[in-house]
């Protein structure tokens, strides 16, 4: 099994994403991997700063998560990650969160949202890459 984290997803992702929308609620397992050291666009106001690839994609993930909310959905879990119990991988993922949207078009409007773009930067600056992995109860 090949294992490759991303910071966006492919087109063909996005376009599986869009099809046979069923309506029902979702919840993404967000495995995460974060830089070392924060990466801010030159031209934004925190480039060159001292802040970890964590903190800068936490100031992401406070804001999302109000974001979530006001949607209808939460999240259900976030924490880091401790050890590998089962299974092999080359390295670990930092951090796991899972968050709950009532549907997948709530998820597709959040991200369009101009609140979502304005912190998007967080999360670029501070992830490395990540599996996002959607799953239905």
């Amino acid at each position: 099994m090949e294992v490759k984290n991303a910071v966006t997803p492919s087109d063909a992702q996005m376009k599986g994403f869009f099809e046979n929308d069923h309506g029902k609620p979702i919840c993404m397992v967000n495995l995460l991997k974060f830089k070392d050291k924060a990466d801010y666009p030159e031209d934004h106001e925190m480039h060159g700063t001292d802040m970890t690839g964590v903190e800068a994609y936490t100031l992401y993930g406070v804001e999302v998560a109000k974001i979530i909310h006001k949607l209808g959905g939460e999240m259900l879990f976030f924490g880091d990650v401790q050890r590998l119990m089962l299974g092999e991988v080359g390295e670990l993922w930092d951090q796991v969160g899972i968050a709950k949207y009532p549907n997948r078009k709530a998820m597709a409007d959040m991200m369009a949202s101009e609140e979502y773009q304005a912190i998007h930067v967080h999360r670029d600056a501070g992830l490395a890459g990540q599996l996002n992995i959607e799953t239905t109860q």
